[in-house]
């Protein structure tokens, strides 16, 4: 295996597919049998030995993977046996952080024992490790996560978890058969007081849900950044800022930094030459390639992700869908809006100011802040769903009192999305934000992106997952991938 030794040196892997696919069969022949797992209990803190951790691999260490790998260190129940990155100097920090903590907490001082590697299939290869965290970039999220559950592994993978509605829908399959455990990303539905507003709102506290709110901006205040100016003329920002969709841009080649196995970074994607712009280090951005269709998806990897999946969750549609996509070409309605079957809309809004300025749903007084929910008006009333801004707002304020709820405030801290998956992991049971929930919450940022593509509106089928009779619109809801890589 090509194990990561030190940096800034590139690690070429010395894996073929082949044979990482043939171990990874073994280890989903194994992963059939019954789980032998002890009670929920023998995993308290402070009563773990060693061999009772789970023992986790990271996939990923950029700004999102390092949260995510100090999250699994700092847990006594959990033991990080590798990092990966296609980055040999972030591979080598990662590493660095494990052996520091760990080291820490050793008698002698001393902690060796956590593996880099530069090809991920290496890592799934180890019978070793029971899941996997992956924290890459949204074009490898589908291709990974099928490949880390035909290895056996339960897997944490970020949100989005595909770039396209086939594909997320492959992903829930390969999830399905091999009997693994999965969990999206999409944290937010995990916070206790944003769980308490989705149950009040499913079990009719506003009465009849009329209209959502959420925002769906476009690609300007993110190519507006610093770091797009050297680019800009190349760019046309002052025309494509004004999309709702990721573009392809031309971006002149630049050197590959040391280290950087830059064909393995693109993977499945179309071939683009290395500019610092889809990758940085250090890392000057979460997810700095989004705006590039190539590599992500806009605004579904800002915040739509998260929103449609608490936004669903409070209307019960999680495992579900539109029925339609209202075009504002229609005239129907000045922003593009999702029809579900009972009738309920849910209108994508630039900006806050535009629910109280433009449709009217609430009084021109209130100010709305946060982001990752939205505004949810019923027959009762409105509510926030929001997080990251400011307290949960709703009138009558006696709604509020009504959810009772110990606090307001969304305490981000406290989203317990990873403990959830550890013990659906030992449990075998399903976690909050399962496969079926994290492909129904992108799907509907891409099923966005086709009828911003198409400029006109779409009927959508969210059972079958086709547009009825619109071949047009149905060859845009799959994308291939660059070869040899295949889902």
């Amino acid at each position: 295996m090509s194990e990561q030794k030190k940096p800034p040196q590139t690690v070429s892997s010395k894996i073929t597919r082949r044979k990482f696919l043939t171990k990874a069969s073994a280890c989903a022949a194994i992963s059939a049998l019954p789980p032998l797992l002890p009670h929920a209990t023998a995993f308290a803190p402070g009563n773990q030995s060693p061999s009772a951790r789970l023992t986790m691999g990271l996939i990923g260490h950029g700004l999102m993977g390092r949260n995510h790998l100090l999250r699994l260190v700092g847990d006594p129940e959990i033991q990080v046996l590798a990092v990966c990155d296609v980055d040999s100097l972030r591979c080598y920090q990662g590493r660095e952080v494990v052996e520091k903590h760990y080291a820490a907490q050793n008698r002698a001082g001393i902690y060796r024992s956590c593996s880099a590697y530069n090809d991920y299939r290496e890592l799934l290869a180890r019978p070793d490790i029971d899941a996997v965290v992956i924290v890459t970039p949204d074009h490898w999220h589908t291709l990974q996560t099928i490949d880390a559950v035909k290895a056996g592994k339960d897997v944490y993978c970020e949100k989005p978890i595909s770039l396209s509605v086939r594909a997320g829908r492959q992903l829930v399959t390969a999830v399905h058969h091999y009997a693994r455990v999965f969990q999206t990303g999409t944290q937010y539905r995990s916070t206790p007081v944003i769980r308490q507003i989705c149950e009040f709102v499913r079990r009719g506290g506003l009465g009849k849900v009329k209209s959502v709110f959420t925002p769906w901006t476009t690609l300007g205040g993110f190519i507006g950044q610093k770091r797009f100016k050297p680019y800009q003329q190349g760019m046309d920002i002052a025309h494509t800022r004004n999309s709702y969709v990721p573009l392809e841009f031309y971006l002149p080649p630049e050197p590959i930094p040391d280290g950087l196995d830059w064909d393995l970074w693109l993977g499945p994607a179309a071939w683009h030459p290395y500019n610092r712009l889809y990758h940085a280090n250090p890392a000057e951005n979460v997810v700095p390639w989004s705006f590039c269709s190539a590599f992500g998806a806009a605004a579904v990897t800002w915040y739509h992700s998260h929103a449609a999946d608490v936004i669903q969750y409070a209307l019960g549609m999680e495992q579900s869908g539109p029925v339609e996509f209202i075009h504002p070409t229609s005239g129907s309605y000045p922003t593009l809006t999702y029809r579900y079957a009972n009738g309920t809309l849910v209108h994508l809004v630039d900006d806050w100011s535009m629910v109280a300025d433009v449709y009217k749903a609430i009084p021109p007084s209130v100010k709305l802040t946060g982001n990752f929910g939205g505004v949810i008006v019923g027959e009762r009333g409105w509510i926030t769903s929001m997080s990251k801004g400011g307290p949960i707002q709703a009138q009558p304020a006696a709604l509020l009192d009504e959810i009772q709820s110990l606090t307001r405030d969304v305490q981000i801290g406290k989203k317990y999305h990873h403990a959830n998956w550890f013990e659906c992991i030992r449990t075998r049971q399903k976690p909050s934000c399962s496969e079926e929930l994290g492909h129904r919450s992108a799907s509907l940022g891409h099923l966005t992106i086709i009828a911003h593509k198409l400029q006109r509106s779409l009927k959508w089928d969210p059972a079958r997952e086709i547009f009825p009779g619109d071949d047009q619109a149905n060859r845009l809801l799959s994308r291939s991938c660059r070869a040899p890589w295949h889902f």
